[in-house]
Parts: C-alpha cells; structure tokens; sequence
C-alpha cells in the first residue's frame, strides 16, 4: 500500500504504525546545552504520500530534520530509511540512498550559474572521483546525460529561460523552485522540504503546491515542515505535529486541526 487511501483505517494517534512505511525513526534525542530539542519516542513517514509537520516556533521541527539528514549529530537513537538503517550517515550518503531535502533558507550558489547549481544534484558522478576526472571517456556521456535531465526539471520548473544566470539572480520564489528541481537530480524516493513557501511570492504559491502533488503522483514521499495551515490542510494526507521536541498528535488534517492538544501548542500552552 503506498497511496493516501492507507491512511484511511489509522487511528489518529502519536507514534502509530504505518502500513508502508519508508522512513521509520525509534528514540531519537537531540539536545542543546542541556535543552532538549528532539525527544521523539516513535515515528514512520508512509510511503507515496504526503505528510505535513507542523508545530509552533521552537517545538523541534527543523532540528528533527537537520538530525534525520545528517546536518546535526543525535545524542541518541536510530532510524532506518527504504528498510536500511540510515542512522548517522552523512547527507551526500542519504541522497546516493534517495533521501534528499531542502532548507528554509535557500542554498543556490549565487555565483555559479542556474544549470550547474542543477548539475551539483546528481549522485554517482563519475567525473567527481579524481582520476576518471583526466580520462573525459570515462565521464563525457554521464555529463551529457546529467545536463540533459538538469535542462528537463529545469523546464518543469519554468526555469530553462534562466539556466544561464547566476543563482544570485533569482527571486526568493525562483530559488525555491531551483532548490526543489536540484533535489529532483538526485532521482529521491523521497524529498524533505523545510517551509516550502516561507518568503514565497503568492504568485508563486500554487505552482509550488502543483510540483509537491506532482511528486507524490509520481510515486515520491513528501515529508514538508510548513507554517501556513490553509497550505497543510489543502495539501497533505497526513500531519505529525510537534510541541517542546515531542510529538503530540498524528492524524489526518482534519483530525489534528481540531485535536485540542494541538491547539493549545498553537496558543502557547505547550510551547517553550
């Protein structure tokens, strides 16, 4: 089972297990100087679909994130993604294995244009390893290859027009477009967006939204940190919410907008 319709018997309740999960994460604590930061007991990420995690400022999203994909180091715990276990591996490691995300703040390099920014995205490049760099045979037609697919996402994305500029040159909007297709490169099961639309134009918001239906149609899970809660309701199958580092409801949206733990986070109850 790897669509929404498998969340349709689930209780709407922390920690519960997913049919199909992909990513599945067990004990996982992350503290600053004493502070915790994470302390997330049990979570899976189903399969082929959509899932929003939401929580007032400070309540761990961004820091779960950066731990999952190798930016922060846990004090504790474990997770497995696609069935292996992932625990610690560094974030080039995680996208070879098809677990890519992006950042609230933009990374495009300003000062490279907008088609290598898209060529940095692609794994197992031949031509990285030092030696097959002085033999161009050993490379030549995976180069070709790469900018052929950066050109293709560049085109989904309404950006081909700009892939002789510089990234600097973009608009916040562009450069969220950028990011999303560059993560694409990696061909990613799964795809870890860190406040999509924060800084968005509303011009750009829907178009944003139709690329994240669009991966999940494709196949792809989608796990997004996301703030706006019109954008969580109308888009996602599933919401994990987050408060002080825990989870304190899961359940479809619907279900968690009305969960009074969850309001009470929102209006500071529960937030540190």
């Amino acid at each position: 089972m790897s669509d929404a319709t498998a969340f349709a018997t689930l209780p709407a309740e922390p920690g519960v297990a997913k049919p199909d999960p992909i990513l599945v994460v067990n004990d996982v604590r992350k503290s600053f100087e004493g502070l915790t930061a994470v302390n997330i007991d049990h979570l899976e990420v189903q399969r082929g679909a959509i899932t929003a995690l939401i929580g007032p400022n400070g309540a761990g999203k961004t820091t779960l994130f950066n731990t999952l994909t190798g930016f922060e180091a846990p004090n504790s715990g474990r997770w497995t993604f696609d069935g292996r276990t992932v625990t610690g591996l560094p974030p080039h490691r995680l996208a070879q294995r098809g677990m890519v995300r992006t950042f609230q703040l933009t990374k495009a390099l300003r000062k490279m244009s907008v088609l290598d920014n898209m060529k940095l995205g692609a794994v197992h490049q031949r031509g990285e390893r030092f030696l097959n760099a002085l033999i161009p045979f050993r490379w030549r037609d995976q180069e070709t290859a790469v900018e052929a697919r950066a050109r293709e996402l560049l085109a989904r994305f309404n950006l081909d027009h700009m892939r002789a500029e510089y990234g600097g040159a973009l608009s916040g909007g562009q450069r969220k477009l950028l990011e999303m297709a560059r993560a694409l490169m990696a061909s990613p099961a799964m795809v870890m967006l860190d406040e999509p639309m924060a800084g968005v134009n509303p011009a750009l918001v829907e178009s944003l939204l139709d690329h994240i239906r669009s991966l999940r149609d494709e196949g792809m899970t989608v796990l997004f940190v996301e703030h706006d809660m019109d954008v969580v309701m109308g888009i996602s199958d599933w919401v994990v919410c987050m408060a002080s580092g825990t989870i304190i409801a899961e359940g479809p949206p619907a279900a968690v907008g009305s969960n009074p733990a969850v309001i009470d986070a929102y209006l500071g109850a529960r937030d540190r």
